[in-house]
């Protein structure tokens, strides 16, 4: 399948692993990529630069085909040392970064100058237009069902897809609620160039996370998830649990008196305990409502090579079938 991102990237198909918090270890990302999407190793999960360009050495050594890195742009008064950073994903080779949070305007011009395409996260269409402005490549719109932090837009993929398809003349990709060959054809249609999938590459073989974290993936439904921290305005979609629950709990008490140290303990260096150790109660961590869609642990071969095939037959069986005479 070819469209606009296929082409900018590289890859074979539509489908891009987004960056995620001690998920995207090479093992993963050259899994994906291996498969024919586009693999992604996420930046600040390595502590320093020097372990990221040991991590995308490590993913050079497991393929060939394209890969990424995700760099998440934090507020000032946390700021990684991003031009190391930047200077480690140039010299390992990488030609694709995939940026979320604030802006990356700023490092912009280094990102191109080194010949990096960019593809930027945002949750709006004014946001994507702004990322479109300041010369990103592509854009992923994440819609209000994403796992991790939607915005304050509340905004579905349903209408968000088709709005950015309206604005944007750059190429982009679906994000949130994606997980299967129905999502691909759904964005398509909508006006996606393809699909960032999170959540659904976290339940794959490969996905270096304990088991627990891929069976709890599998046993929710699309019921299972909290919005936190909306007070806070920077609101995440969350797996249900005990934790989770203590978070509903104390930003009911506080109501507009909380304050980040309120949860602190119970939001800030969960994801080794969860995603390493698969204490599955430890505190917050991200999931998308895709989860209701995900029933199975395949391997990243496999699952693509299902997405494609199902999505080759719904294209040419189901709808074609539809306008036939």
């Amino acid at each position: 399948m070819k469209t606009r991102i296929t082409e900018l990237l590289g890859i074979r198909h539509p489908i891009i692993q987004g960056g995620m918090h001690y998920v995207g270890f090479a093992e993963l990302a050259a899994a994906v990529s291996n498969a024919g999407g586009l693999g992604i190793i996420t930046g600040l999960t390595q502590k320093t630069p020097e372990l990221l360009a040991r991590e995308i050495a490590r993913a050079r050594e497991m393929t060939d085909q394209p890969i990424g890195v995700n760099l998440t742009f934090l507020p000032t008064f946390a700021s990684p040392p991003y031009p190391e950073y930047i200077r480690a994903i140039i010299e390992g080779g990488v030609t694709i970064v995939e940026t979320a949070g604030r802006s990356p305007q700023a490092y912009m011009p280094a990102l191109k100058e080194a010949g990096i395409k960019v593809i930027h996260k945002c949750t709006s269409v004014r946001h994507a237009l702004k990322a479109e402005k300041i010369g990103c490549d592509a854009v992923s719109v994440d819609g209000f069902e994403c796992g991790g932090h939607p915005g304050e837009d509340d905004i579905p993929n349903m209408i968000l897809l088709p709005r950015a398809a309206e604005e944007l003349t750059i190429p982009f990709v679906a994000s949130g609620g994606m997980a299967d060959a129905r999502s691909l054809v759904a964005a398509l249609a909508l006006g996606a160039d393809g699909m960032n999938m999170g959540t659904r590459f976290i339940a794959t073989k490969e996905a270096p996370v304990h088991e627990n974290v891929k069976q709890a993936i599998v046993a929710a439904s699309e019921l299972d998830t909290r919005l936190i921290m909306r007070r806070l305005t920077n609101t995440e979609r969350v797996l249900a649990n005990p934790a989770v629950d203590r978070i509903v709990e104390i930003e009911r008490e506080k109501g507009p008196d909380l304050k980040i140290d309120d949860i602190h303990d119970l939001v800030a260096g969960v994801y080794p305990k969860v995603m390493i150790d698969g204490d599955m109660d430890a505190g917050a961590w991200s999931c998308g409502m895709v989860a209701g869609l995900i029933h199975d642990v395949p391997s990243c071969q496999e699952l693509i090579d299902r997405i494609m095939s199902e999505a080759e037959s719904l294209i040419n069986a189901r709808l074609a079938g539809m306008v036939a005479r």
